[in-house]
């Protein structure tokens, strides 16, 4: 069995989205996108923790930016086979194993008074009114939030995990726990009569008994004494509180990431032991499981989650450790277009997944952090990357602030690394060098950089007016002498340029050392430029391009302020504008 799809409409930030599901889904996004939104809907319908009451609708659960007194939350399960459900809501399951549960809330726009419906049924168009979340005892979610308590959770749990546990032993384990149990017994006596044959022990339940003998004549035949649970080892066991060792030396539990990792290990053990339960079925969600745990911890928790729950596991995360490591087709990323929540590509799907496997060993040197940007800049190298960074503090665009991520692709080429961005949804920007090149086996040369937007242009633009300007001119861009590029060929390439802008793809008058040697940073870069031997310069900017510019950088980086409505800003600008209008 597995939870396909949800469907939302009306609720909360989400106005119409369908979400699709795999075995292991990742939920990514920025802060506020809808991610614990997306988690309650199937939670409303789920989840055996929420009480009647809490599921019943409240203005803020309707959709905010448009008029609306209703909102749906329909989900879908496909490939039951579960003895459990089919014998509890088996009339409800198609031939082919499909369930349908949708819940309707509605408002009544004079009185505002709400209410809520249940449907289950085989298809969207075949539900039926049901009654009451009575299948959540055979089919339900297992959820942990974001705000986890240790303490709190191994009081309610603890016994529940002790107990599953004593069900699992065989009848030789029974017997050696029992002769275990009337030793700890004879001992914890001893423990209780050598306690309270201390000096100050007895001399202060003495004066306590003396005080309560004063009081009441009930106290009468009664003795107050210290007791570490001899009575009843029983007691004792269950009282026994969660430790920590290290080299069997005790430490106290109390640091956060040392915490959640106990948590997270006491709940699934917990619910390692459920997955055998015949008598039930269940998914787990799990928010921000990274909480408090550096890269290395967050990456192994990923792993240690799905491959020890196996079950299907819903896990949100503002965390690019576990999203790298996370498979490809499971990753559902939320965001923003138009004040609604839309997940990218409807979630899980094959086009994201194989957007991503075009990567290869590519997705061990894309930062992940921009899976979660609002849109991301690609530029051709290291230099870019740590100009553009400078200029933007200068500049007061704040990168972070505004979920800008500067991306290099270093070689590699733009295509793969816009395809995955778009297949996220992921607003891109391109900045390239306006190479021109020797075609192969020819002594003609052409506008590589030119003709590189332009293959991505074609790839993911459609512009009639553009297209014809591209049929028309782009014989202007290939056959010249490279040593002599005619005029002709240079306006028509200076257009392409300008028109290329409108699409997001910027391309350098030449290349970016050479760009701002023309620039009105001219007097400050040539004496940078004079501390350099003239015989170096050349080979220094073309070989150490990432040295050059990191030395440049730091001696000159608040000088970039003047170049603030150069040219070279505008691909920075341009994210900065797409970014505030996300």
């Amino acid at each position: 069995m597995k939870l396909t799809q949800l469907k939302i409409k009306g609720f909360r930030n989400f106005k119409d989205a369908t979400i699709n599901f795999s075995n292991k889904s990742l939920v990514i996004g920025s802060n506020d996108v809808g991610k614990t939104n997306l988690i309650y809907a199937i939670r409303i319908l789920l989840d055996r923790e929420l009480s009647d009451f809490d599921i019943e609708p409240k203005d803020s659960d309707f959709y905010a930016f448009e008029p609306t007194n209703e909102y749906s939350i329909l989900i879908k399960f496909e490939n039951i086979e579960e003895d459990c459900i089919l014998a509890k809501i088996g009339h409800y399951v198609n031939d082919n194993g499909d369930l349908y549960l949708k819940y309707i809330a509605t408002r009544n726009p004079e009185t505002r008074s709400k209410t809520y419906l249940l449907y289950a049924g085989f298809s969207e168009e075949n539900l039926e009114e049901i009654q009451e979340r009575y299948y959540r005892k055979v089919l339900n979610l297992k959820y942990i939030g974001c705000n986890r308590d240790l303490s709190s959770f191994i009081k309610r749990e603890r016994k529940h995990l002790i107990n599953d546990a004593k069900k699992n032993r065989d009848d030789e384990e029974k017997a050696n726990d029992d002769g275990k149990l009337i030793t700890i017994k004879r001992n914890l006596d001893l423990i209780d009569s050598d306690l309270n044959n201390l000096s100050f022990i007895s001399t202060s339940t003495t004066k306590i008994n003396e005080e309560l003998d004063k009081l009441s004549i009930y106290h009468a035949g009664f003795n107050v004494c210290f007791d570490v649970g001899a009575s009843d080892v029983n007691t004792f066991i269950d009282n026994a509180k969660l430790g920590l060792k290290y080299n069997e030396n005790p430490l106290t539990i109390g640091g956060d990431g040392k915490n959640n990792q106990i948590f997270l290990a006491l709940w699934t053990a917990r619910n390692t032991i459920r997955e055998e339960n015949p008598f039930e079925v269940a998914l787990y969600c799990i928010e921000e499981p990274e909480a408090h745990l550096h890269p290395h911890q967050q990456r192994k928790l990923a792993e240690y989650l799905s491959t020890t729950l196996k079950s299907q596991i819903i896990i949100t995360t503002h965390s690019p450790q576990i999203t790298s490591e996370f498979s490809p087709d499971s990753i559902i990323r939320l965001y923003e277009e138009n004040s609604k929540t839309i997940a990218a590509n409807e979630g899980c799907s094959e086009i994201i997944g194989n957007a991503i496997i075009d990567f290869g060993y590519r997705m061990s040197i894309i930062p992940a952090e921009s899976f979660f940007a609002n849109v991301v800049f690609l530029v051709e190298g290291p230099s870019e990357e740590l100009f553009y960074k400078a200029l933007a503090k200068v500049i007061d665009i704040d990168l972070d602030k505004h979920n800008i991520s500067i991306l290099m692709v270093d070689g590699v080429g733009f295509e793969i690394y816009t395809k995955i961005l778009t297949a996220l949804r992921i607003p891109w920007v391109i900045r390239t060098d306006n190479d021109i090149m020797r075609i192969p086996n020819k002594t003609v040369g052409r506008f590589a950089g030119i003709q590189r937007c332009l293959k991505i242009f074609q790839n993911y633009f459609e512009d009639s007016e553009m297209n014809e300007f591209i049929e028309k001119n782009k014989i202007h861009l290939s056959g010249f002498s490279i040593d002599d590029v005619p005029d002709e060929n240079l306006i028509i390439a200076e257009e392409f340029i300008e028109k290329l802008r409108e699409y997001n793809l910027f391309v350098a008058k030449k290349d970016l050392e050479n760009d701002l040697i023309n620039s009105e940073l001219k007097e400050i870069y040539e004496e940078y430029l004079a501390e350099i031997p003239p015989e170096e310069i050349e080979n220094t900017m073309k070989k150490r391009k990432a040295t050059f510019m990191y030395k440049f950088l730091l001696t000159y980086s608040s000088n970039l302020s003047i170049l603030e409505n150069d040219n070279l800003a505008s691909p920075l600008k341009r994210c900065h504008l797409i970014a505030l209008s996300n």
